[in-house]
């Protein structure tokens, strides 16, 4: 199979090559790897290697692309509707790739297993997996990850996972392991308590308002929203983010729920500086059983009330701290909805911007460089085992 670079890369440079390969795409929506990378530019040439994506074309080729965070952004383009051996073509893509950059990478960061089907054969100085979600459990995922996240446990000099939960569930695995829940970029939500003009597709929908942004995929309750609508026609539903894995088809349809569409990172604080209370309807199942939602703390920098079902990392810390409601069923969002419109907010913002301040993105990053900068556990290990023997 022949392949190809298209490429637009920076100029060679001094700086130790930081490599993350990814499932997520960088432009699909601001979040973990996004805040954490951004921040890895101040130090490394960091390049983020995206999955393939499949046309009709004769040759692969990798798109190369620099985002407006100082992130490579690399894409395999692979043929389709032939049988091809996608792992072998990318990593033969990737030998082309890293002998252009000519210098191998120092930090290989891991957000998928799967990438370890062309890129196991890679060392570097320092292996991280970060190990954000429980892939195994979303739909559609591929029988092979369990495997691969072991193999990807062995490799691995250090492991952080997304959140408290996760870590408690695979602490045990991994000899240098270490949560960082869901961290905040407060300055950019901050200015949705500066309320400016309604963004356009929004102005007209009436109060109050009850709002959510992130991906509308297999981990959002359909039925609660659909039945809290119905109980409070008054109130209105604002749904902000891209539909995924699911049929927009079931997605319920009321005059008072408004699917506004995927909006940029940078147009979130606009929109959500005019909803009265921030929901995050997560159903309870096994793609939620881990996860740690980022807006979390988003919707409290905003300075939103947030209601939420009862997943675990949200109860632990903020519901447990009075900082978010957790609902049980639609009859219970409504009540603490009601509740909430009616609580005077000053008190509990206080509270919301104290728990804040101990911790932010850059924080997390730096605490993450930490036991990055420390020796290599894998490497001391051997070294004494040798010695010994």
């Amino acid at each position: 199979m022949n392949v190809s670079l298209l490429t637009k890369p920076r100029g060679h440079s001094s700086r130790e090559i930081f490599l993350c390969f990814s499932h997520l795409r960088w432009n699909f929506v601001f979040q973990r790897p996004q805040h954490l990378l951004t921040r890895a530019t101040r130090t490394y040439d960091v390049y983020y290697w995206e999955e393939p994506v499949f046309e009709d074309v004769p040759a692969a080729w990798l798109h190369r692309s620099t985002s407006d965070e100082g992130v490579e952004i690399v894409v395999p383009h692979l043929p389709q509707g032939r049988q091809i051996d996608a792992a072998a073509i990318q990593a033969q893509l990737l030998e082309g790739f890293l002998s252009d950059l000519r210098r191998p990478p120092s930090v290989l960061w891991y957000y998928t297993p799967m990438a370890l089907e062309f890129s196991r054969w890679l060392s570097a100085d320092l292996i991280v997996y970060d190990n954000m979600d429980e892939l195994s459990a979303f739909d559609g995922a591929p029988p092979e990850v369990i495997a691969l996240e072991n193999e990807m446990f062995s490799i691995s000099d250090i492991v952080f996972t997304g959140g408290q939960s996760l870590y408690e569930a695979k602490k045990d695995r991994h000899r240098n392991i270490h949560p960082f829940p869901s961290s905040i970029d407060a300055s950019h939500f901050n200015k949705a308590r500066q309320a400016d003009g309604d963004p356009p597709d929004q102005a007209a929908i009436p109060h109050p308002r009850i709002g959510f942004f992130g991906v509308i995929d297999e981990r959002m309750d359909i039925d609660l929203l659909f039945q809290a609508a119905d109980m409070r026609p008054d109130w209105q539903f604002v749904m902000i983010g891209p539909v995924v894995k699911v049929d927009p088809r079931i997605l319920p349809c009321r005059d008072n729920i408004h699917w506004l569409g995927p909006k940029s990172y940078k147009e979130l604080p606009a929109y959500l500086a005019h909803w009265d209370i921030g929901l995050m309807p997560f159903a309870l199942n096994d793609a939620t059983r881990f996860i740690s939602p980022t807006k979390t703390p988003e919707f409290l920098a905003a300075g939103l009330p947030v209601l939420s079902t009862m997943i675990r990392d949200v109860v632990r810390p903020y519901g447990d701290l009075g900082l978010v409601e957790i609902i049980d069923g639609a009859e219970d969002l409504c009540a603490r909805t009601a509740l909430l419109l009616d609580r005077p907010k000053e008190h509990w913002l206080s509270r919301a911007d104290e728990f804040l301040a101990q911790n932010s993105w850059d924080q997390t990053w730096a605490a993450m460089q930490a036991h990055m900068a420390r020796p290599n556990t894998r490497n001391l290990i051997e070294a004494q085992e040798a010695a010994y023997v």
